[in-house]
This record gives C-alpha cells, structure tokens and sequence, in this order.
C-alpha cells in the first residue's frame, strides 16, 4: 500500500489541477481550447501581478530586510486571499466524495492532493509578484544569493498561508461539528480577507515611516509579531548572517510552518476524513413557523418595491437572489468574503484622509473612497452569476422570454436593494464620524452617482443572469485581477475628482458626470434589452 502511495497522490493532483484549470462545467468544452497550464489559464492575472510587484523598484536601494518585508507582506495579501476564497470549495465539495471515499485512499493523500493544486497556483502567483523584486535583490550587493533565499522563504510562506487556512477549517471540524462549518467558513473566510487588505496597508505604511532604519530590535519588538517579518529574516539570515534578532525571525518561520504543517496534514487528517464522510449526508431541513421566511415576499409587494418591480419576471429573479443572499451558503461563502474588502479599504482610507495630512493628500483619499466604493455592485452581480445549482437555470431558456434582460434587471435591483444601499449608508456614517471637514463627504458624490453605471456594466451582454454559471475555483484568482484592476481605475477618477475639488470646478464636475452617467446608463440599458439567449453549445 505504501509503494502506490506516491502513485496515488500523483494522479489526484493532475486530476485536480485539470479541474481548476478546465472547469466542472461539460457545456460548451472545447478539448483544443483547454488550458494546459497554470501560466495559460492566469495569464491576464500574472501579468497584473508582475506589473504591480514592479513597485518593488522603488526599494532599489533599501536593505534586504526592508526590500524582503515588502515583497513578503504584499505576497501575503495575494496568497492570503487567493487561498481563503479557493480552499472552501477545494477542500469540501459534496460531488467528490461520491466518487473518492469508497477507493482506497487516505484522508492525508487526498489533503496532500488538493493542497498541491493551491501551492502550485499559490506559488505561480507569488513569483510573478516577487519577479521584479527578484531582480532588485540580485541586482544589490547581495547578489545571486537573494534569489536562492527569497525563493525559498516564498515557498514556505506559500505553505504557511494554505496550511493555516486548512488548519482553521479542521478546527471547526473538531470543535463545532460539520454543521456548523458552513457558516464558519464564511466567517473564516472574511476575517482572513479583511485581515489580508489591513496587512497590505501596514507594510507599506511601515515602510514608508521607518524606510532603511526599519529593524528588529527590543525597541521594535512588536514587528516580531508579523508573519512577513519571520520570512524577511529568513532572508537576512540566508544573506547576510543578521544578528541574534533575525535568526529569532527565520527560526519563528521555520517553526511556524512545520508546525502548521504538522497539525493540518497530520494530526488533524483524520478530522478532514470526518467531514468529507458527513458531507455528503441530506438531513431534513430545518422546520420553520409558517410565514417565517416569507418577509422579503411581504417587502417585495409592498411600496416602493411594489413600483420598481412592475415585471414580473424581474420580481422573480429579485426573490431568488434576495433568498439566495441570505440563505444559500455557498452563496454567502463567495459573496461576503469578496465584499469584505471593498468596505475594509474605504474605511483605511477615510483614516489616512483624517490624519495630519495637507488638504490635498485628504481630499483625494476621501475621493478614492466614493470611487473605490462604487465597485460594490460590479463585483457583487460578477460573483453571483456562479453557483453549484447552475444547471437549474436552463428553466430560463425553457420560459417563454426572449433574452436574459429581465433577469440581469432583477438581480441588479435585488444587489442594489441589499448590497448597495445598505453599505452605502454605512460609509457615509463611517465618513461622517472620521472625517474632522465635514464639507468633504461631497467628494463622495461622484463614486455614488456611478453606482447605477457600474451595475449596468456588470450586465452588459446578458452575462448577469442569477446563478447561471458553474462555480470554478479559477474564478477566485480572477478575483483578485478584478480588484486590483478596479482599484487602478478608481485612482484616476479620484485624481480628477480631487483635481476639480481643488480647482473650485467641483460642481462642474458633478453636473457632467451626472449627464454622462444618465446617458451612459439608458444606453446600456437599451443594449441589454436587445440581447437574445445564446446557443446551449
């Protein structure tokens, strides 16, 4: 049994990978456009990675320490949410276990398979981030070395970040039973998320405040308590010898991952066989008190819902997505994790809007806020088009409608209606408490005046119909594309907003703005209108 072993975990890996990269979904595979490789199917997303890991040359003549933090800090952002959004649907899929659990393989050979696949990814990711930064540290005095070195500490921080996101999942197994998981997973998964954007913004923060000086010593003890900062000493210890401070860093590294490791994939393996076992198991549901669930029903037939929800196949796709929202849980594992950063960033940057900063440097945070804010709608209709039930959406197909337009309409609404509108609320509360110049909560006008657009263009095509598209975990690193590319967008409209605040041209502003998006908006809405169903192959 041990000599098939390594076998065994061989093939479930390619099996695996195959799946990440292909998809689950059969309809309209094409074998000769499959990707074969990880780099084929991410490519759009390594090559954001790589331009962004590009502000590693700023730090050209930082030590290793400080250029090692940076690039190991923001790896953890990217890894840290690449692995919280995958491994959910990596480690637990009901469909598997039908197949998998009755051959002769162990829980740790399939754990070891599944982890493979987001090592793999997870480290594809990382080195096209750390690919500029690779030739910044070879090209100081360091020398080759720093490639050795980093290479190495990026593949342990690479375990590290899967390990522990495992290890969380299997605590929850042991502690709260699987039926509970469901809910703490999402809960795992926004804490991981939110966690990940607060890391991404202390790093470079502390960078910025300490630049070369930044060291670990007893006055700066508190940076030993940064997982970035065991891996940044690995690397000083590997390339310079460091003093006793930073071989305490790289021996925290070493000791952490192990022991990480140790505890996912061995102790606790048994744990993980449990729950694949009792995944698959149908308990009955829940018995509720008639009339219990039926308040977004009440809600929907009553003003002003009632008068925005004339068509009734628009109030449909508004229920089901309303129900879908609070109710499904692989629903509320992709939707809220994703959204979590969209409030955690605004809220940073209110902060840094509200220090000691000149006027301009506040006006354009606040501006970045509204405008980064006003993704909220594009990346929520984006997230649910996917779901495990997709082939239940060809009942749409069946019904005597023309095209997609009246679902993409009900689901847009249902996302403003319990998305939008509520998070809007609370950031205008947020900015309203933070902000000491209370004329500066105009500057987030622009970024709300676009929330209409941006729901639009996530229908444009007809692609926004609900649940219509099968979930693959490719989709999660796409994620990450999707914000870092909403993000670069969302800094040009807030330089022309804090250009124009600046300039006394505010309300000029406000007025073209208001005109473009009225036009822009009917415009694609007419598009939308006008969309046919495609062919099922």
């Amino acid at each position: 049994m041990s000599a098939r072993t390594p076998s065994s975990t061989k093939a479930l890996r390619r099996l695996f990978l195959t799946l990440f990269l292909r998809g689950r979904s059969a309809r309209g595979l094409n074998k000769a456009q499959t990707p074969k490789s990880v780099a084929t199917k991410l490519a759009t997303t390594l090559i954001l990675y790589g331009v962004l890991g590009g502000m590693a040359f700023f730090l050209y003549h930082q030590p290793v320490f400080t250029l090692s933090l940076y690039l190991h800090g923001m790896t953890f952002v990217f890894l840290g949410m690449f692995v919280a959004a995958s491994a959910g649907e990596v480690l637990f899929n009901k469909e598997e276990g039908e197949i998998l659990l009755h051959r002769p393989i162990t829980a740790r050979t399939l754990l070891w398979a599944k982890i493979g696949v987001l090592v793999e990814v997870s480290l594809w990711l990382a080195l096209a981030f750390n690919l500029a930064g690779f030739f910044v540290g070879v090209s100081s005095s360091v020398g080759w070395v720093f490639l050795l070195a980093h290479a190495l500490s990026t593949i342990l921080e690479a375990l590290l970040c899967t390990g522990f996101v495992v290890l969380t999942y299997e605590l929850c197994l042991r502690w709260f039973g699987r039926e509970r998981l469901d809910g703490l997973m999402t809960t795992v998964q926004v804490i991981v998320a939110v966690g990940a954007v607060i890391g991404g913004q202390i790093v470079p923060q502390l960078i910025a405040r300490f630049g070369g000086k930044l060291q670990f010593n007893l006055h700066s003890w508190w940076i030993g308590l940064l997982p970035p900062a065991w891996f940044a000493g690995l690397d000083e210890v590997i390339c310079r010898g460091g003093d006793a401070s930073y071989w305490v860093l790289g021996a925290l590294a070493l000791i952490a991952t192990s022991l990480v490791l140790w505890l996912a994939f061995g102790k606790l393996a048994r744990d993980y066989e449990t729950g694949l076992q009792t995944l698959a198991e149908s308990s009955s549901p829940p018995t509720t008190r008639p009339g219990r669930r039926r308040w977004i029903a009440r809600l929907v037939n009553a003003p002003p819902l009632t008068w925005w929800l004339r068509d009734s196949i628009a109030r449909a796709s508004f229920l089901l997505t309303a129900a879908y929202l609070f109710r499904d849980r692989e629903t509320k594992l992709r939707i809220y994790p994703g959204l979590a950063p969209m409030l955690v960033m605004p809220v940073i940057l209110l902060l840094q809007g509200s220090g000691r900063g000149g006027a301009s440097t506040s006006g354009f945070s606040v501006a970045l806020t509204g405008a980064y804010f006003g993704l909220v709608p594009l990346l929520s209709i984006n997230l649910l088009r996917y779901s495990q039930q997709w082939q239940a959406s060809d009942v749409f197909r069946a019904a005597p409608v023309a095209g997609p337009a009246p679902m993409c309409h009900g689901m847009r609404r249902a996302v403003a209606f319990f998305v939008t509108l509520p998070l809007t609320i609370l950031l205008v509360l947020i900015a309203w408490l933070l902000l000491r110049e209370k004329s500066q909560l105009l500057l987030l006008l622009p970024g709300i005046i676009a929330l209409p657009v941006y729901g639009m263009v996530a229908c444009v095509g007809g692609k926004a119909v609900p649940f219509s598209a099968p979930s693959e975990e490719a989709k999660s690193a796409g994620r990450g594309a999707i914000l870092i590319g909403s993000m670069l967008v969302a800094v040009l409209i807030a330089a022309v907003v804090s250009w124009a605040w600046s300039t006394g041209w505010f309300w000029w502003l406000i007025m073209v703005e208001l005109a473009v998006a009225t036009a822009f908006y009917f415009l694609l809405r007419r598009s939308l209108n006008r969309v046919t169903w495609p062919s099922m192959e």
